[in-house]
């Protein structure tokens, strides 16, 4: 029996072929890599794609998140201690952007049953510190709520979308990265619409974050050789964005075939010792990836592992656990830490065969 891959990249990559070959070669041909027109015209799609104004390509979907907060106090609009809400199980690069701008982290945590932020337990936290919200849309499933929105307009609070795994995932009518103020998105190779190499993009309806949000990214400058802040550099480069643009085209369709999955797992995995996904409306999911909650998880990957099926843990430690921050070490939140005890990730993509997915269905259920 042939290993079955938690994530093909190759196989991913090759469906689109020779479009992606094609795309590199016409940048490495032209002479022009960095700042050109690969990248403004990814960005104009891109932004037409979630459904905002601007978009302003970036190194990584961590240097999305710390320089739209960063921009936040260049503009005046945060300053240095204000608390900004996020959840208690989110991969650490959200938390790190916002302690990397000497902002407070105010963890909450989840519902268990969408191991997104629990709305309802957000008001409690709300002082005259807080500021903004850090909504992560986890795992590929939307995060925002009406009463969660509620609380962002009575509290009059920013709201930043982390949207690094949530590509092409909707909210009612509009694309997550659109909800809020200013959104993050990651194109990390193994993302739903992932780069080549790193790559990420801030997207926003407001001119003068884009503005600055771009300026703080080219070293601080606007006009060459002059330098409005303490900048920094972090850019897409136009390979990246010739292989994006081919694969923004096959975005919705990938996610429909992660969803296919998703609902074949759903209805066919029958094993009370298995918790899987639920709650969920259609088009609110997009499956980055597919998590289930096992009270015996280590055993449970190691029996996978051994019938040839390759699982993560997407997080083994919550960052309140994490020895970079132990100064929040003596935390307790017991939802997220149990998921982060207990959660594993099985297999899916849009290149994944259904005999595959069929035998993976078939050893969870005989565990």
């Amino acid at each position: 029996m042939k290993q079955i891959k938690f994530l093909d990249l190759q196989k991913i990559n090759q469906q689109y072929e020779p479009e992606l070959s094609n795309a590199v070669d016409k940048v490495v041909k032209s002479g022009w890599y960095l700042l050109g027109n690969e990248i403004s015209s990814f960005e104009k799609e891109y932004a037409q794609y979630i459904g905002t104004k601007h978009c302003v390509t970036v190194g990584n979907g961590y240097d999305a998140l710390r320089i739209i907060f960063r921009a936040y106090l260049e503009l005046g609009i945060l300053k240095k201690g204000d608390e900004v809400i996020v959840p208690a199980n989110t991969y650490i690069a959200s938390v790190l952007a916002i302690t990397e701008n000497d902002l407070v982290p105010v963890f909450v945590e989840p519902d268990i049953s969408t191991y997104n932020l629990d709305s309802k337990l957000i008001e409690s936290h709300i002082n005259t510190k807080t500021k903004a919200i850090l909504l992560v849309h986890l795992y590929g499933r939307n995060a925002m709520t009406d009463d969660l929105q509620n609380l962002i307009e009575k509290h009059n609070l920013l709201l930043i979308e982390d949207n690094a795994q949530a590509h092409g995932c909707m909210f009612g009518n509009k694309k997550t990265g659109s909800l809020g103020n200013a959104a993050g998105h990651s194109f990390y190779p193994g993302k739903n619409l992932g780069a080549l190499g790193d790559a990420g993009a801030i997207t926003t309806d407001d001119q003068k974050l884009a503005e600055t949000v771009r300026a703080i990214a080219n070293y601080g400058s606007s006009k060459k050789y002059y330098n409005e802040f303490k900048g920094l550099n972090s850019r897409t480069d136009e390979l990246q964005a010739a292989a994006l643009k081919v694969k923004l085209k096959h975005i919705d369709m990938d996610n429909q075939k992660r969803s296919k999955i998703a609902e074949f797992y759903i209805e066919n995995v029958k094993n009370e010792k298995i918790t899987l996904p639920i709650d969920y409306q259609h088009n609110e999911h997009v499956w980055h990836l597919f998590v289930i909650l096992t009270d015996n998880r280590d055993d449970l990957q190691k029996y996978l592992a051994e019938n040839n099926i390759q699982t993560l843990i997407h997080y083994p430690v919550p960052p309140h656990k994490q020895q970079a921050y132990s100064e929040y070490n003596n935390l307790s939140f017991p939802i997220t830490e149990k998921i982060h005890k207990n959660i594993l990730s099985l297999p899916i993509s849009p290149v994944m065969e259904q005999i595959d997915i069929e035998y993976i269905t078939k050893m969870l259920n005989s565990y």
